[in-house]
Order: structure tokens, then sequence, then C-alpha cells
């Protein structure tokens, strides 16, 4: 079973059951006020009823007494023997419990048709009864119970109760059993309730027909608007089916904010964003894999090329040429070096890849710079290299690996501008943040290859040889160390190139030691 039907079935479960209860009370409601209607109805006969029941006084018997109005408003009166009667045809003691009319009065008027009513004396026995139709044909007469209140019952309150009819007609009533005073009997009154069930027979096939006619149409407009509201979630299926077969561009386009559905929607599209965006960052990791490995195979075939072939001539003869053997083992005692530094890069770019832990010690990064731009200016005398500084700035961190940061950042000034390019190194603090920059004043680097300058083996100018343009590491191992001390390297834009490194700065301890930097922090440039 699909979700929508589920839904479905589960709101027409809910208002059906709704209307039912709605039904049942407003059922049980009208006919408990139909019933008291009827009974309040009853009260009023009672008074009539009796008279035409009771003897009065001037007269004979009730059915005597009735014969005294027209027969067109009279209830016609059935005489049971043997009928109670004071002697000498005067009231009965019984008669004095009514407030009955005035002499005169018409006794059929407050009396609806089909009214019964029934005479009985102390031990029960039917001394009179009459039928209140109005030349009509009576209904059966209802069955009362022998055991009523003044008759043969011990309660003096009246008694409201429902009786069927003695015939096959199926006529129910509801009666009024009121006790004479001094036990002198019980005078019953009933009337049919032939109108209060149509009535209620009527409301029945009404709210059946209703609630019906409801549950139609709102089954149908809930079959549309579930169908509309589910829609974005069939388009979720299909999108979820085609993802899997490997379109990550699919996306999920009927979404309405708002609604639970469509945040269900956007999360979704969200979601397959975030897994294209990991799957294009593998693929990405893959390719920069690759080009890695294929570089670095590269760059160590190289010198084991070279060393190879020096090998060869050694073979070849060179052996009895002194000269040219000392050359040959030079050679190769320099392109040994060489990939021993290269496997050194790597070996350190592999260690803070894996994020294998650095020293943890205070230092000053003011007095490291000092000591790189000193050791720059002896290599390079004829070099303009400037450093500014501002006082003891306090890291925690790697030392050395620190010191790496800045040489390889000085040469790669040193190496990519003309000799007549300054160089300028500054050490200051930001807030929580200790800052290096190194500007050159050469022609800067392409906007275009910017992006990649810190990946490894990348070169920005691909006619450079290694001789003059290295392995293409060093920006690489720039970025990694200072990534591993928490802080990140930018190429700033501007004249020239300047790169920033911002890394945590520490709270000067006092007690670590730390001096001020000790080299020249006035920028005064060497002679050439």
């Amino acid at each position: 079973m699909t979700l929508r039907l589920r839904l479905l079935l589960l709101l027409v479960v809910i208002v059906a059951a709704g209307l039912v209860i709605s039904d049942v009370v407003t059922y049980t409601s009208l006919r408990s006020f139909l019933v008291t209607q009827v009974d309040n109805q009853l009260r009023v006969a009672t008074f009539p009823v009796g008279r035409a029941l009771l003897p009065t006084s001037g007269s004979g018997t009730g059915a005597s007494s009735s014969s005294a109005v027209s027969p067109s408003v009279l209830p016609s009166v059935t005489p049971v023997t043997p009928t109670t009667r004071a002697p000498g045809g005067g009231t009965s003691r019984s008669d004095e419990t009514f407030r009955v009319p005035p002499r005169g009065a018409d006794r059929g008027v407050l009396v609806p048709p089909g009214t019964y009513g029934e005479l009985r004396d102390a031990s029960g026995r039917v001394q009179a009864h009459v039928f209140f139709s109005y030349g009509s044909k009576a209904p059966a007469i209802p069955a009362i119970p022998g055991s009523l209140p003044g008759s043969g019952g011990h309660s003096t309150t009246d008694l409201f109760f429902t009786a069927s009819s003695t015939g096959t007609d199926g006529v129910s009533y509801r009666a009024l059993a009121r006790p004479l005073a001094d036990d002198a009997g019980t005078i019953v009154v009933a009337q049919p309730l032939t109108g209060l069930d149509s009535t209620l027979q009527r409301l029945l096939l009404i709210e059946t027909i209703v609630s019906a006619l409801v549950l139609m149409i709102l089954g149908l407009v809930s079959w549309i608007m579930v169908r509309r509201d589910m829609r974005p979630l069939e388009e979720m299926a299909v999108t979820a089916g085609a993802i899997a077969d490997g379109d990550l561009t699919q996306r999920v386009s009927y979404v309405t904010p708002g609604s639970e559905v469509g945040q269900l929607g956007m999360a979704f599209n969200t979601m397959i964003e975030e897994i294209e965006g990991a799957f294009g960052a593998r693929a990405a990791s893959e390719n920069k894999l690759r080009r890695f490995l294929a570089d670095a195979s590269h760059e160590l075939r190289t010198p084991l090329t070279s060393i190879l072939g020096y090998s060869e001539i050694f073979d070849l003869g060179i052996r009895d040429r002194p000269a040219d053997l000392a050359t040959a083992m030079r050679n190769i005692k320099n392109e040994a070096a060489r990939m021993g530094t290269l496997v050194d890069d790597l070996f350190l770019l592999a260690q803070l890849d894996h994020e294998r832990p650095l020293a943890r010690d205070p230092f000053d990064l003011a007095e490291v710079a000092a000591q790189s731009v000193a050791s720059v200016r002896v290599s390079s005398p004829d070099r303009v290299v400037t450093l500014v500084v501002g006082g003891p700035v306090v890291m925690v961190g790697d030392l050395q690996r620190m010191r790496q940061v800045v040489d390889n950042l000085l040469v790669n000034a040193v190496l990519h501008t003309p000799d007549t390019a300054a160089i300028d190194v500054g050490v200051h603090l930001d807030r929580d943040e200790a800052i290096l920059s190194v500007h050159d004043d050469g022609p800067g680097i392409d906007p275009v290859v910017a992006s990649r300058i810190f990946e490894p083996f990348f070169r920005s100018d691909p006619s450079r040889t290694r001789a003059t343009g290295g392995a293409g590491l060093g920006l690489a191992i720039v970025s990694a160390i200072v990534e591993a001390h928490g802080g990140r390297v930018t190429l700033l834009e501007g004249e020239g190139t300047t790169f920033e490194v911002r890394v945590p700065a520490a709270a000067e301890d006092p007690s670590s030691g730390i001096s001020p930097p000790v080299a020249d922090t006035r920028g005064v440039q060497p002679s050439r």
C-alpha cells in the first residue's frame, strides 16, 4: 500500500469517526429534547384526562359526563365495570387532587390527538380508560405495567416510562403515571411516539446522506491535495534513481518553501550538492595525486638518470682518466645530493599531510625572520633586503619548521626576481595573530596561475630549468607547515609579489628567556 493511499485512508477514517460521533450526539440530544417536550405535554394533559375519567359534581360517571359537551371536541370514554364513584353521584374524593377548570370549560382542547388515559384503583384494577381520537381511528392500547405509583406501587411521585402497544401496529408510547391523593388510585396518561420516531428517522436519514456526501467530497479533495503535495516525493524518487545511475547533476525542481515536503526537497538538493562537491573534490584529489606522483617520478628520474649515465661512463674507461673521473664523481655526488633533498622534501610533505605532531615551544618569530634575512644578505650581498619588526612576536610551534618557511619565501623571492628587485620582510602582531610578510619588487605572479602556486611541483614558468627554478616544492612546503601550525598563507594582490603568513600568537612569557631580535631592524641596505 502506497503512502498516498495510507494517508488518504487515515484521513477518511478520522473524519468518518468524527461524523459518527457528531451524528450520535445530535441524534441523542434531539431525542432527549423531544422526549422532554412529550413529558411536558403529558404533565399538562393530566388535568383534562382526569376530568374525563373521574366523576365530577352534578354528573354520573366519567363516561356520562362526557356527553355534556359537543362530540366534535370530546374524547370517547369507555367505562370499565366497576367504576369508582362517590355515593349519590357526587364528586369522588380522588377528584380533590386536581385543579379542574371551571364548569363549561372545553375539556379536550389541551389534549393532543391520540392521547390515551386510564384510571386505576389502589389495587391496580382498571376502572376506566379513554382515547382522545377526535373522530380518527384510535391506535392500539398501550401495554401499561401492573405496578404503578398509587396502584400496587409504594412510590407517591410521578413516574415517566415508555410502553409498547398491545396491537400489531408497533406503536410505542410515552406515559405518565400520577398517583391520586389518599392512595385512591392512579391516573395514567400516554401519548404515541409516532411523530417523535418519524422525526428521528428523518434526522437519521439526513445524517446518513450528509455524512456520505461529506466523506465522498472530502475523499476526492484529499486525494487531489495529497497527490499534489506528494509530487515532490515522487520527483525525489525519480531523481534518486538518476543519481544512483551516476548523474549527480540531477536536482529536485518542484520545491515549495515552508512545507515539510518542500524542506525535504531543499535538504535533498543540498545533500546532492554536498555529494557532488565531495565527488568533485575526490576526483580533484585523485588528479592531484596522479600529477604529484608523475612529477615526483620525473624529478627523481632525472638525477637517477644522470647517476646511471656517469656510472656507465666509468665502465667505458673513464677510470683511466683522473680528471674526467673526478668530474664524474663530483656530478654523481651533486645529483645524489639533489635527489636526497627532493626525497627529504617529499618526506616532510608526507609527514605534514598525515598531521604528524610538530614541536610546541615558544619562540620569537621576529628573531627567526632576522636570522633568515641575515643568511640571505650573506648569500646575496648585492640584494637590498629590509627587515621591519615591531618588537618580539611570540608564538608557540616548531622553530626549525618556521625558519624553513621564512627561508623558502626569501629564496623564492631571490630566485624569481631580478638582482635589482628589493625584498621587504615584516613581522608584527595583529591582535591574537603573528603576521609575517615577504614582499619583492619583481614582475609578480600571473593571476591565472596564482591559485596553483602552493601545489607540489608547480612552476609558474614552465620554461625555467631545475637549476634556476627548483623542483616546485618550496611554496607547497610553506603552505603545509603554516597549516600544521593552525595558520594560513596567502598571496596578496598588488605590485610585485607579497606573501602573507598568519599564525596564532602566544602571550609573551617573561620567564621564557625570549629576547628582542639582534639583527638589523632599521631597514639599512647593505652595500653592493
